[in-house]
């Protein structure tokens, strides 16, 4: 199961003091906008998205279909497929994707210590 390029997304209180702190730290900006109060900054690489008011607690994100550019590669492992192997599992999901789609979706998880998991497809 390829699951793509790896993040951490942050449920930070104020992005512009999460931005000035992450910059002092070798993270420059990559993507996001703002005005929606988010960003994905990197450090070579290393990506962390920044996302005030979006979630109640840090994620960690799985971006299917993307290498850590954020460029599309050919050979990924689609969500719906993902889907359907962890629920034969046993696998509980906080977040299904409609398995009569197809392109963009994501689930959510968490693993044993309640840490929430997204895996997440843009292509």
């Amino acid at each position: 199961m390829n699951l793509g390029a790896f993040s951490v997304s942050l449920a930070v209180k104020d992005l512009q003091a999460s931005r000035l702190f992450y910059e002092t730290l070798g993270f420059t900006m990559f993507g996001g906008d703002e005005s929606e109060k988010w960003l994905i900054m990197k450090n070579d690489d290393h990506a962390i998205g920044l996302f005030e008011g979006m979630f109640d607690e840090n994620i960690l994100t799985f971006n299917l279909g993307w290498d850590g550019n954020a460029s599309e590669v050919a050979d990924y492992t689609d969500v719906r497929d993902i889907q359907k192997r962890l629920l034969q599992e046993g696998v509980r999901l906080i977040a299904e994707v409609d398995d009569h789609t197809t392109g963009p979706g994501h689930i959510i998880l968490t693993d044993p210590d309640g840490n929430q998991i997204m895996i997440d497809q843009h292509v």
